[in-house]
This record gives structure tokens, sequence and C-alpha cells, in this order.
């Protein structure tokens, strides 16, 4: 498969895991479902999430490889509106509360295709992973050999993978996960700063790169 950039890849999956532990409206939803309904209605609920996130990259490998294909300022342009944005989330939850709100009291048993269906619809719908993924994925393309396209899809397939093993496992730990967000201020505090912390690195690297 040509040569490859393991160490993109690494930084790629590190800072995968870092986003999809940090308390943002998926896996909170993941950890409420679960809580309310049990864990493998959680799972199904990040089945949904993760199948969603395939459209989202399917957007990005034919829409962005067709563009950048022969001209190298749009794909610098592209990299540099991707760490404004990345710069421009990191704003947002410095400025936000280091609260995290787990409501149960709206969240009605569901069956597990009915949460399947409202991850996935919740995630496709959704505008803002798709402009997220155009700020993300082209600061990590990893070879010179492989096409823009196949490089997207391994991205995403590895985006997805690492957030299904994170969701998951709030899936499973939901009950303990729920007890110790409600108990301890200071997880909300620490997952709000490791959220800037990951969104300014990577606007420096998408800038640097």
């Amino acid at each position: 498969m040509g040569n490859l950039n393991y160490s993109v890849l690494i930084a790629f999956s590190f800072a995968t895991a870092a986003l999809a532990i940090s308390p943002g409206p998926d896996n909170i939803f993941v950890l409420i479902q679960s809580m309310v309904n049990g864990k493998k209605y959680g799972l199904a609920t990040v089945a949904g999430l993760m199948t969603g996130c395939l459209v989202h990259t399917t957007l990005l490998a034919f829409g962005v490889s067709a563009v950048i294909k022969d001209n190298p300022n749009v794909f610098y342009g592209i990299k540099v509106f991707g760490a404004l944005y990345l710069l421009y989330l990191a704003f947002k939850v410095f400025k936000s509360d280091s609260d995290i709100s787990l409501n149960k009291s709206g969240s009605k048993k569901k069956g597990m295709f009915s949460l399947f269906k409202q991850g996935f619809i919740m995630n496709v719908l959704n505008p803002k992973v798709t402009i997220f993924f155009l700020a993300f994925f082209p600061g990590f393309l990893f070879s010179d050999d492989i096409s823009t396209v196949v490089q997207f899809y391994i991205l995403g397939f590895l985006f997805i993978f690492v957030s299904s093993l994170v969701f998951g496992g709030i899936a499973f730990l939901s009950g303990s996960i729920g007890t110790l967000v409600q108990k301890n201020e200071v997880i909300g505090v620490v997952l709000k700063w490791l959220q800037i912390v990951v969104f300014v690195g990577l606007a420096v690297y998408l800038l640097l790169g």
C-alpha cells in the first residue's frame, strides 16, 4: 500500500480518543441512554452514531479529494480553515460551563433499533460533524502514494474504530461514570481543559504541518 507514515496515524488515533472522551452531545447521549435503557441499548446508540460517521467520511473523501487533486493552494486553504475552526471550537469550550449535565428525566425507554436510528439520524443530519471532519482529517493524510480518497476512508474507519471503543466503554461503565460525574465536579473541569488543549494542539499542527 505504499509508504505509510505510521506516526501520523498514531497521532490521529490519540487525538480521536481524547476528543471521544471529552463531554459532547454524542457521548453524553450514549451515557444517558445506557443509564436509562441498559448497556446494550447504549451500544445500539453507538452503532447508529458511528454508521452516520461513514456518510460524513464519504462526503469528505469524494468532495475534498476532487477539489484538492490538482490544487495544493486549495488544500492549504482547507487546512487554514480547519485550524481556524478548531481554534473557534476551543474558544467555545473555554466560554462554556464545565458542569456535565446528565438530565435523565426526559429520556424514555426505547427499543434498540429506535436508538440505532436516532443515533444515525442525529449524526448524519448534523452539519457540524461534516465541518469537523473537514477541519480534522486533511491534516492527517499519511501517504504520498495512496489516493486521498482511500486515505480519507482509512482515517474515517480509524476514527470510527477508536470512537467506538471509547463510546462502548462509556456504555459498559455508564452506571459508574454517571455516579462519578455527579459526585465529582473536578472531572468536568479536567475534561473541559482536555478539549481545549486538543483543539488548540490540532490547530497548531494543521498550520505547521
